[in-house]
């Protein structure tokens, strides 16, 4: 990753969650804690953010704490404590979820709740030990985005059912369809069905699938294939799903390689690449080897976190995170202030949100608005 790509990434992670920190964002980014701390101190003399010990707060909250700390001889407006705490799990602060804790925090600073956050692990998970965690923290119900599986097992289910809690599932569902909860997720099916509609009808005629073992893959490899199928392309197209290899190690260059290896030798013209880090890995392996794109292979990255900051602007699926953050929050509140008012329980409510498809140079298709349909 390019220096101002990383940068722009830790910048638009601070303005989400209010803060970062160097050994988080060290982690995340595979580099190490001097390179984030160089960062955040040339973003810092740029006036784009404040730097504190073991990290950076946005600059706007540098002033008010500063403000406070002086007094201006005025008596500061007492707010009311909140009537509500949301709990909050997810697993990553850093990657796709901290646009969906903007949309979160949105909603209950506008209804006048508080949330609290517990992080699992997509490695290490412990989801049940979080949220028990979140629940003895006074939480009055629970947002829910589990580093399991996109469908949640019923032991995850059953052990979040004990807690007591309302909940909503977010970015889950149920493996049981007919387990009776509240959900709001992404059909990642249709994003990947309608990326690669938009391949086709760019001329295309075999699209390959990387996928990383995230939670979305297995969507996303029905969607390609759905539309693979009734498309008629070529199913012989490479598809290659590399698990989780650290960013930039050896494992993850062969993955990368092998993968370009069979589009070239399969006559592949045009590649779905789950997720943006892992596209822009091949699109410059490709340009080590004298290839280009759109012209050589053509790619459309999933998740648009980053991928207009690539050397050549990724075309990308485009989940709408914080209205998802939005939706959940809204729900888990409704159910909340409906419970405490009395009368009879509401409807279950189970939300469907479709992904944009942003439109960028790497597919071979100027420049769009984002959510621009396939």
């Amino acid at each position: 990753m390019l220096v101002e790509q990383r940068q722009e990434l830790l910048l638009r992670e601070l303005h989400a969650t209010g803060a970062v920190r160097v050994t988080e964002l060290a982690a995340r980014f595979g580099v190490s804690p001097g390179t984030i701390r160089r960062d955040l101190g040339e973003l810092a003399d740029l006036g784009r953010l404040t730097k504190v010990r073991g990290g950076a707060i946005p600059v706007d909250r540098a002033v008010a704490d500063a403000a406070a700390a002086e007094g201006d001889g005025q008596p500061e407006p007492v707010e009311p404590p909140p009537s509500r705490t949301l709990g909050l799990l997810v697993p990553s602060a850093t990657y796709y979820y901290p646009r969906v804790l903007a949309g979160v925090r949105a909603v209950a600073a506008r209804r006048g709740a508080r949330v609290v956050i517990g992080l699992t692990d997509y490695v290490r998970p412990r989801d049940l030990k979080q949220l028990e965690e979140l629940a003895a923290s006074g939480a009055d119900g629970l947002l829910v985005a589990t580093a399991g599986p996109h469908h949640v097992p019923s032991a995850t289910m059953a052990g979040l059912r004990e807690l007591g809690l309302p909940f909503v599932l977010l970015e889950r569902q149920p493996e049981d369809p007919y387990e009776p909860c509240e959900f709001v997720v992404s059909d990642h099916r249709h994003g990947a069905y309608h990326a690669v509609r938009h391949l086709h009808a760019l001329g295309h005629r075999r699209v390959a699938l990387y996928l990383t073992g995230s939670p979305t893959g297995p969507l996303v490899r029905e969607g390609h294939a759905d539309a693979v199928r009734e498309l008629g392309l070529d199913p012989a197209a490479p598809l290659l799903d590399g698990g989780r290899p650290p960013l930039g190690s050896a494992v993850a260059a062969r993955q990368y390689d092998t993968f370009i290896e069979s589009c070239l030798a399969s006559g592949t013209t045009a590649a779905l690449v789950h997720s943006d880090h892992d596209a822009i890995e091949l699109l410059q392996r490709l340009r080590a080897r004298g290839l280009r794109t759109p012209e050589d292979l053509a790619l459309i990255a999933y998740d648009d976190e980053i991928a207009a900051m690539a050397e050549v602007p990724l075309t990308a699926v485009a989940p709408s995170k914080r209205q998802l953050g939005e939706q959940a929050a809204q729900m888990l509140l409704d159910r909340l202030d409906h419970a405490a008012a009395g009368g009879e329980p509401l409807a279950l409510r189970q939300v469907t949100v479709k992904p944009g498809l942003t439109l960028r140079q790497s597919c071979g298709h100027g420049p769009a608005g984002p959510g621009s349909p396939a």
